[in-house]
């Protein structure tokens, strides 16, 4: 409501209007601190809570919690109201014949608002930012809904962030701001992006012990933008891949861009297979696999060092 009148008088708003007209009911307000007015509605809720909120239930995300929710109303469905012979769902039933068939269209209950991408390529939703990977000075439509912030351009989800109930915050999403690292890689490690990557646990330590391999054999700016190319590679293929490549990579032994690319590739690609030959007295011939250690030393700052002298 956008205000509360004398008695149960209100003044609604535009989008609860527009909800209550979309589904054709009329609204009809309490008067403020008189519970009474509507016991039963007050009654169930508090019936509910105890049997189904008490102790807090314990959920992996929303979704999760939601079907625990809709799993005891299906058990209330059961359940018999004083001495009354129909149960729950029975009377449900019941009186489902008498209501109005839902519309094929729903209604979006997310609040609408047109922000402007400022220079930081952030729009403003409420009184928080929110990272975009849109120009500066576009439109997009944002989606407030109550867990989540969207962000659309030309029908198009191009950002959804977790909604931040703070004031004045930043909510940034380093995939936003991968293109221009890219153009200046030195601005990586002190971005408040990867900062809220490491709170979120979205920055596995993996990622630091390969960027800092890499900075040591290709210096600190080259060594960057191979780590944020490699970045760009989980935007395009997923984060969880890239995490088991570099971890795979590192177990190799091998701290190498160009073998964390192969290792996400891999797995879809497909070689024919070779039947085995005996090559019988050309076995004297094999020789064992050269080991390649050794030049990715040669790499290192120390011993480029060692060379020169």
């Amino acid at each position: 409501m956008r205000k509360i009148l004398q008695g149960r008088e209100r003044e609604e708003t535009i989008r609860f209007i527009a909800f209550r007209s979309h589904w054709g009911f009329e609204a009809s307000f309490c008067t403020p601190a008189r519970g009474n007015e509507k016991g039963g509605v007050e009654g169930e809720v508090g019936y509910f809570r105890r049997n189904h909120l008490v102790p807090l239930p314990r959920a992996k995300d929303w979704a999760d919690l939601n079907e625990q929710l809709l799993a005891g109303c299906r058990d209330d469905e059961r359940r018999l109201i004083g001495e009354r012979k129909q149960s729950v769902g029975e009377g449900m039933a019941i009186e489902r014949e008498y209501l109005l068939p839902l519309l094929e269209e729903r209604f979006e209950l997310a609040e609408m608002s047109f922000p402007t991408v400022d220079s930081k390529g952030c729009v403003r939703v409420r009184t928080n930012w929110y990272s975009t990977p849109l120009r500066a000075g576009a439109h997009p439509q944002v989606k407030i809904l109550p867990a989540y912030i969207e962000v659309w351009s030309e029908r198009r989800l191009v950002a959804r962030h977790e909604r931040c109930y703070g004031s004045g915050r930043q909510v940034l999403n380093l995939e936003h701001y991968l293109g221009v690292l890219e153009r200046k890689p030195g601005a990586l490690a002190g971005s408040t992006p990867l900062k809220q990557w490491r709170e979120q646990g979205r920055w596995p330590s993996s990622f630091d012990t390969l960027w800092q391999s890499l900075q040591q054999r290709l210096g600190k700016q080259e060594g960057t933008r191979e780590m944020i190319e490699l970045l760009l590679l989980g935007r395009e293929r997923g984060y969880d891949p890239l995490e088991k490549a570099v971890a795979q990579a590192l177990e190799f032994g091998c701290t190498d861009a160009a073998a964390v690319r192969y290792l996400m590739q891999a797995p879809g690609l497909t070689h024919p297979k070779v039947e085995s030959i005996e090559i019988g007295p050309l076995t004297r011939y094999e020789q064992p696999m050269p080991v390649m250690i050794s030049y990715d030393q040669l790499l290192s700052s120390g011993a480029n060092q060692e060379v020169m002298r």
